[in-house]
């Protein structure tokens, strides 16, 4: 049983010291201070992550064994993408944000066909809500097949250290096919897919996949297939899927405010686009972006398209100066009508790049 005593202290300790290994100085040195507009207070990162994660966390690591996780459990905008160190020398492809519709760098032979795209996928993160992570994959006009291969990979290292994102989806679950008329995907799967876990487990499984599908505007609603065999009803917990279903279907597993851009680990520059949807009152949020010293660079309140009870979308800028570079992040979270205090907060971790 995962407890906040020593174990979390440990846990926190190994993370804070993997993350300090892989960035440029100077490391982050601050706490939150999400809600209080001094912009000059430095925070840091690290223990903020430890701090917001620890009760989620209990509750999704226990999920995570209780509910059978470990053994069971708009087209996404190109964006360009940056190389990076990790720490041991070795240099990887990271993400970052650009406007959704855009295409990544060219090819020389074709100017107007992009090198590269990047894609959605969806996991769960800690709370058992959908989080969004990006993949940068070559070109191909097979979207839909990729971004299926790429969610069935799982989460990376990284974005299991700082955000908790796990998978619901079982080891051994293959894609065999997905098929896209009048805008539902029929996907088949294999029969791993329906193995083992309870309701939260397969309602978290379903929702990655039509999350993960539904980013695309062809495709509104997903039909499940199992082995070429149509499913009406999911596993042994009932799920009634006679029907296609869209994200709608699982709202319960949907944060408040989902960020779909950026994503855990995108690379980010000034004007940095937020999109997503939102589910609260008044359809209004509060956003803060804090660099990779810890400093508060931007805040800005934020209106969805509609909300209280009613998921909307935004799109919005963030403009800003002089981002030290580093490990820094991306933070929503609603005031409490009732008292005024931080609710359905989330962060997002993202690098800022050294000025060039």
């Amino acid at each position: 049983m995962y407890t906040a005593g020593r174990r979390g202290w440990e846990a926190y300790v190994k993370i804070e010291a993997e993350l300090e290994e892989r960035l440029p100085d100077p490391p982050m040195r601050s706490t939150r201070q999400a809600a209080d507009r001094t912009r000059t207070k430095r925070r840091r990162w690290g223990a903020l992550l430890f701090v917001l994660g620890l009760a989620a966390s209990m509750s999704f690591l226990m999920a995570l064994t209780g509910c059978g996780y470990g053994d069971d459990v708009q087209e996404a905008g190109p964006v360009t993408s940056a190389e990076t160190t990790d720490g041991s020398g070795e240099t990887e492809t990271t993400p970052s944000t650009q406007a959704p519709g855009q295409n990544t760098t060219t090819t020389a032979d074709d100017p107007s066909k992009p090198e590269n795209l990047t894609l959605s996928v969806y996991f769960p993160a800690a709370g058992e809500k959908i989080a969004t992570a990006h993949r940068t994959v070559p070109y191909t006009i097979e979207t839909a097949d990729a971004a299926m291969g790429e969610l069935l990979e799982g989460p990376t290292d990284f974005e299991k250290e700082t955000v908790n994102m796990a998978t619901a989806i079982p080891d051994g679950t293959t894609l065999l096919g997905i098929n896209v008329s009048n805008a539902t995907a029929t996907v088949d799967l294999s029969k791993e897919f329906s193995s083992g876990g309870g309701t939260t487990s397969m309602t978290l499984r379903l929702a990655q996949v039509v999350f993960t599908l539904t980013q695309f505007p062809s495709i509104e609603n997903v039909q499940f297939m199992l082995d070429g065999e149509a499913v009406t009803v999911f596993g042994g917990e009932g799920i009634l899927l006679q029907e296609p279903v869209g994200r709608e279907y699982f709202e319960d597993v949907a944060p408040a405010i989902l960020v779909e851009t950026p994503a855990v680990g995108d690379v980010v520059s000034s004007p940095l686009r937020v999109t997503g949807s939102a589910n609260v009152f008044e359809a209004t949020f509060q956003t803060t972006l804090a660099d990779g010293d810890g400093l508060i660079l931007v805040e800005r309140t934020v209106t969805a398209t509609s909300g209280t009870g009613t998921r909307g979308t935004f799109d919005v800028t963030l403009e800003y100066e002089n981002a030290k570079p580093g490990l820094g992040g991306l933070i929503v979270y609603v005031y409490s009508a009732k008292d005024g205090s931080q609710e359905n907060l989330q962060e997002i971790p993202v690098r800022f790049e050294p000025a060039s």
